[in-house]
């Protein structure tokens, strides 16, 4: 895209031309509900697309529709040429030393799955069992929780977790507490999906490893908006998804540490992830292959592949200070609403772009059907991070998030949105 001054009324960093942007994502151009402009505040949930991507996935099933490395024959060769280079785009992307620790999965859900499964049936130090403590947070999204809930259960572990404070951070006050030499691994959402609270993992993953443990970083809401250097970030593993990053749905990205994931066990058998095969026995193909059994998502990997470049082509800085300010002029426009409580942090220090809130009164359905007939597409209900909402006493909220494309014209469209679904309340 080219590199502009902001449009005026359009807001975001200085030298972002959001427009030259939201002219790649055809879906943004949409009228709903007859003659209404779509305004797409749902970018957490999962993003838009943009042109590069949807042609890239339309090329392959056009001319190199094949399976990937299993032919000789010319589509076979082209086909796994493209999906290898889609995994060499994502090791750039988040700056990993070595490609092959790159592992394509479905989600983020499977990639931690994987690692919980996995951590089960390991030898030692990575074995859970009896004895053994998982730490997690309160701020977790289900993909993040329920994995260790059920490793805790099968496996006789003890499941810990640190809270939330009142404004929405994580509370640290208890972690030396909590991290012990039974710790066997700390699992923490990098940017949550509720709150937008952006945590300290670094700083997190340092302690833990003081006490030997592994540290998985959960980052499906900061890989679309932050700049994602697993190389410094002090994670043993993290997990990823493509939907939320302008990739196709269906395909999703575990990173680990090489000696991690060669001591963890595999999660799937089947083909490809195989070396050679008895009846009695198998032995295991080399990483990543020995975590992507059977045929994968070919077409969504290279989706992935070309998202990854469209948003370097950006600029992962770029994005993040579009949204930064875009978000800070959410907030304060949201501040100023009558009976509108913000739930997460009120300012826009260390804060990602999903804005959550209720309205006195006025059930978050309401809200969002209301502000559907206006064209403003946000989201509602529990977002997957029922505790969350617990510690609030909510039973859910409203929630907008911004994305790339997302203008401070938008916001405004919000707001206005807002102000109508309170005059029609009373």
């Amino acid at each position: 895209m080219t590199q502009a001054s902001a449009s005026p009324g359009t807001g975001g960093a200085p030298g972002y031309d959001v427009e030259a942007v939201r002219k790649d994502f055809p879906a943004l151009d949409r009228l709903v509900h007859g003659d209404r402009p779509l305004v797409y505040l749902d970018s957490a949930a999962t993003s838009q697309k943009p042109r590069a991507v949807l042609e890239a996935v339309e090329d392959f099933y056009l001319r190199h529709n094949a399976n990937v490395h299993r032919g000789v024959h010319t589509l076979a060769e082209e086909a796994t040429g493209l999906y290898e280079q889609a995994r060499d785009s994502v090791a750039r992307f988040i700056n990993a030393p070595d490609r092959d620790t790159v592992v394509f999965t479905k989600n983020s859900t499977e990639a931690i799955n994987l690692v919980a499964f996995t951590m089960m049936l390991a030898d030692p130090p990575y074995r859970v069992g009896p004895g053994d403590e998982i730490l997690v947070t309160e701020m977790e999204h289900h993909s993040n929780l329920v994995p260790w809930q059920l490793l805790a259960q099968r496996t006789g572990a003890r499941l810990r977790w640190l809270g939330i404070t009142d404004s929405g951070r994580l509370d640290l006050s208890r972690l030396d507490e909590l991290l012990t030499p039974a710790t066997t691994i700390v699992a923490v959402v990098h940017v949550s999906n509720i709150l937008g609270t952006i945590n300290p993992v670094t700083e997190i993953a340092r302690r833990a490893h003081e006490v030997g443990a592994l540290v998985l970083v959960d980052a499906s809401q900061s890989a679309p908006h932050l700049p994602l250097d697993v190389s410094t970030l002090g994670a043993d593993l993290v997990a990823f998804t493509g939907h939320k990053m302008c990739a196709p749905t269906g395909i999703g990205v575990l990173w680990g540490r090489r000696e991690v994931l060669e001591a963890l066990p595999p999660f799937l058998g089947g083909g490809e992830m195989i070396d050679t095969v008895t009846m009695e026995s198998a032995t295991y193909a080399a990483l990543p292959h020995k975590y992507e059994a059977g045929t994968p998502p070919i077409a969504e990997a290279i989706g992935l592949g070309a998202a990854v470049t469209y948003l370097t082509g950006v600029g992962m800085p770029a994005i993040a200070a579009h949204e930064h300010q875009v978000t800070a002029y959410a907030l304060g426009a949201l501040a100023e609403l009558p009976g509108l409580r913000i739930i997460g942090p009120s300012t826009p220090v260390d804060r990602g772009s999903a804005v959550s809130f209720v309205m006195d009164g006025i059930h978050p359905h309401d809200v969002g059907q209301l502000l559907d007939f206006a064209g403003v597409a946000v989201r509602v209900g529990h977002h997957c991070a029922r505790p969350v909402c617990s510690r609030f006493g909510l039973p859910s909220t409203t929630r907008a998030s911004f994305g790339l494309y997302t203008t401070t014209g938008e916001v405004d469209a919000l707001v206005a949105g807002l102000r109508r679904v309170r005059e029609v309340f009373g």
